[in-house]
């Protein structure tokens, strides 16, 4: 599954790699998780992964039936790549596939893509990133070529990867428009101007804009829909309260 790589540049954020995840049992109850990268199942559509790839101290999450909370975290870095990216989704993420998902699917053959997000903020430093992977092939396994992170909202001094390209309006919201290179793949960033906690939107008006701005085009196949938090320290009681995509 995916393992989010250390970047060398200090105070950017991840840009979502990936690493092994362990596959738990679909979660009837709320569900703990401890494991590194321990993941379950919801609404017999989402898995959910603890992905703690930056830390050797514990990250505990506590699954719900339509999100879940950050229940213990011991890192901390002050610099650099983020701890973990506990995160719920749908599609393909390093061949663990969600339940009956159409996903990957190649743009062409989308009309929408609506998605809706609800989150808890609390104290420390982290962003909660909502990311969109493409890739030019149906992958299921291995690193794709485009993220798309939507920081819904950030605190300290953290910024996204690459450098600030200007500002723009999706889904009657404005913008900050980050891009840049992790090493791995390509990052187009999104930061929210001001802060969100809950949103309905299509997912595709932010595919739409990468295509006009990027070598992406409509060949290209989305994979995953992803949401969740970058903590750099801090970050208990984080949550995602819920989380919907579909594609179609």
């Amino acid at each position: 599954m995916k393992l989010r790589n250390a970047l060398s540049a200090a105070l950017l954020a991840a840009a979502g790699l990936a690493a092994p995840v362990a596959v738990a049992p679909a979660a009837h109850a709320d569900t703990l998780i401890c494991d590194q990268y321990g993941s379950t199942t919801i609404g017999g559509r989402y898995v959910v992964m603890n992905n703690r790839w930056g830390s050797s101290a514990q990250q505990c999450i506590n699954v719900t039936g339509s999100g879940f909370r950050i229940q213990t975290q011991q890192g901390s870095t002050s610099g650099g790549a983020p701890l973990s990216y506990p995160a719920v989704y749908i599609g393909c993420h390093y061949t663990n596939c969600s339940p009956g998902t159409n996903l990957p699917r190649q743009l062409s053959r989308i009309g929408s893509a609506p998605s809706s997000i609800s989150y808890t903020y609390t104290s420390g430093v982290f962003n909660a990133s909502y990311d969109i992977w493409l890739d030019p092939t149906p992958k299921t396994n291995g690193v794709n070529q485009m993220e798309i992170m939507i920081w819904f909202t950030r605190t300290g001094n953290i910024q996204p990867i690459g450098g600030r390209v200007g500002t723009t309006s999706i889904g009657g919201r404005s913008w900050e428009v980050w891009q840049g290179n992790n090493g791995g793949n390509d990052v187009v960033s999104y930061v929210a101007q001001p802060t969100i906690s809950g949103w309905s939107f299509n997912v595709m008006d932010f595919v739409n804009d990468v295509d006009n701005r990027t070598r992406v085009d409509r060949s290209w196949y989305l994979t995953s829909i992803q949401a969740g938090f970058e903590p750099w320290s801090g970050g208990v009681g984080l949550a995602v309260n819920s989380f919907s995509a579909s594609v179609n």
